[in-house]
């Protein structure tokens, strides 16, 4: 798109009280090279929160409805099992509201998710990567036992998709009054977002079909097999259909209590799994063609809105989640072939003019 005026900015028009203030209001962003000339598509840029991820939404909603019901007392410990992005998104909010906080992660999760934890002033407690999701949530709650921590339960708790529905299904009906919006394609972690947008959609904006994704190898809703459940909704066992997968922050080795009522109440038309390298290449895609830098999980979406967009009527409108940044996936295997050295073609640039030349190596 171009335009022959300067582009100016005129600020917010208000001043925050907080960075938690600032969570939300996340911008539809138009595809243009990448999109099917037959319709329109755009993102919704969860990376755009504070801490970078649609997370960020979760941790402040569980984090102020617990002090709202006294279930955190001042200074007290916060603890959660995450695979990175709950995790970062609380360590941001505890740290502007004063609260401790202990994250369980298994080793397998990229080592900069942890760093920008420890960063955000969180202590790290690492699990074996060979006891899965399903290990790091029995430690949080081990040592939430142990101690009196507070238990933030993002898997259980129901206020991960009541804050979906308040924020991010709104913002999505703001944007898109008056207009199209024949498809919403989503992932899911701890299921906070099709529930809590599907709770909304299905009753303001029920043309609208929701497409639900989960990895290939990794079909825990595919399977048709029920997730065995322990005390207070919690994951009794690991689901059998789960395999390890690299779409890091999708479908953890159960099926969350919070997606139980998307699957109950039929808030998605159509499941359709998608491979984690697929995932990696239209990563890879959206950031080389359209600017737009987000992670495995993003490029995961992405690929199965593209599937949806090639099939859709002319006209049509697709919004596709894209729920972080690249940035803490520097570690991945999304930045495999990311050379730190000049590549042979940047090499044969600097020797194409005789100044400032690098050694040989």
């Amino acid at each position: 798109m171009t335009s022959n005026a300067s582009r100016t900015t005129r600020g917010r028009g208000r001043l925050y009280e907080s960075v938690v203030d600032t969570v939300g209001e996340t911008p539809c962003i138009r595809v243009n090279n990448l999109a099917p000339e037959h319709v329109r598509m755009y993102v919704k840029a969860e990376f755009f929160n504070p801490a970078g991820s649609v997370k960020d939404r979760l941790a402040i909603s569980i984090i102020e409805e617990a002090e709202r019901r006294g279930d955190l007392k001042p200074g007290q410990t916060v603890v959660e099992a995450t695979s990175g992005n709950t995790g970062i998104g609380l360590a941001m909010v505890c740290a502007a509201k004063g609260y401790p906080l202990v994250v369980t992660m298994a080793d397998s999760f990229s080592i900069e998710r942890r760093k920008l934890m420890r960063f955000l002033g969180a202590r790290v407690v690492l699990t074996p990567r060979a006891e899965k999701g399903f290990g790091m949530y029995q430690k949080a709650k081990e040592l939430a036992d142990a101690n009196g921590w507070f238990l933030a339960r993002q898997f259980e708790t129901a206020d991960n998709a009541t804050v979906h529905e308040n924020t991010t299904a709104r913002e999505i009906l703001a944007d898109f009054a008056g207009e199209r919006l024949d498809y919403l394609v989503t992932g899911y972690g701890t299921g906070g977002t099709i529930t809590g947008v599907g709770r909304v959609l299905r009753q303001e904006r029920p043309d609208t079909k929701i497409i639900l994704s989960e990895p290939a190898n990794a079909q825990l809703i595919g399977s048709g097999i029920a997730q065995e459940r322990g005390a207070e909704s919690a994951p009794g066992v690991s689901h059998p259909a789960f395999q390890p997968h690299p779409i890091q922050g999708w479908t953890p080795d159960f099926i969350p209590y919070v997606l139980q009522e998307a699957i109950d109440q039929h808030y998605f038309d159509e499941l359709i799994p998608v491979p984690g390298p697929v995932g990696i290449e239209w990563s890879k895609k959206l950031a080389q063609k359209e600017g737009i830098f987000t992670g495995i999980s993003g490029g995961a979406t992405f690929a199965v809105a593209m599937q949806v967009a090639e099939k859709a009527a002319p006209g049509s409108v697709i919004l596709c989640m894209l729920p972080d940044t690249g940035e803490r996936y520097l570690s991945s295997p999304l930045f495999e072939g990311i050379v730190e050295g000049m590549t042979e073609e940047e090499t044969a640039l600097s020797r194409s003019t005789p100044g400032c030349q690098m050694p040989s190596p």
